[in-house]
């Protein structure tokens, strides 16, 4: 299996169009935490497909989404996600299927 590596993508997107168009893009990459928050366990290419997916939608000079490299998709990586209330299960490693 390729390596993965866990990211906590964040999203501000400022057209509604866009916006649906952006979080269609993120649930075939990722998992959703929060409404603009998800993550992602992405091999290099795939991180390369998702920024290239992301940057053909997004309008680069009024929105914005920051990648967050939690390190490797393991246990680990779910320990430096904490949580106040209710937490989200997410999986212990591996990738979704990219649509």
């Amino acid at each position: 299996m390729a390596d993965r590596r866990r990211h906590l993508v964040a999203y501000d997107i400022h057209d509604p169009k866009r916006l649906r168009q952006v979080h269609k893009v993120m649930i075939s990459y990722g998992y959703s935490v929060q409404y603009s928050v998800f993550v992602c366990d992405l091999t290099v290419q795939e991180k390369i497909a998702f920024r290239w997916d992301i940057g053909e939608v997004i309008n680069h000079s009024e929105d914005s989404v920051v990648i967050v490299d939690l390190g490797e998709a393991s246990r680990r990586a779910i320990e430096r996600i904490e949580y106040l209330g209710v937490p989200l299960q997410l999986p212990e490693d591996g990738g979704v299927t990219i649509v």
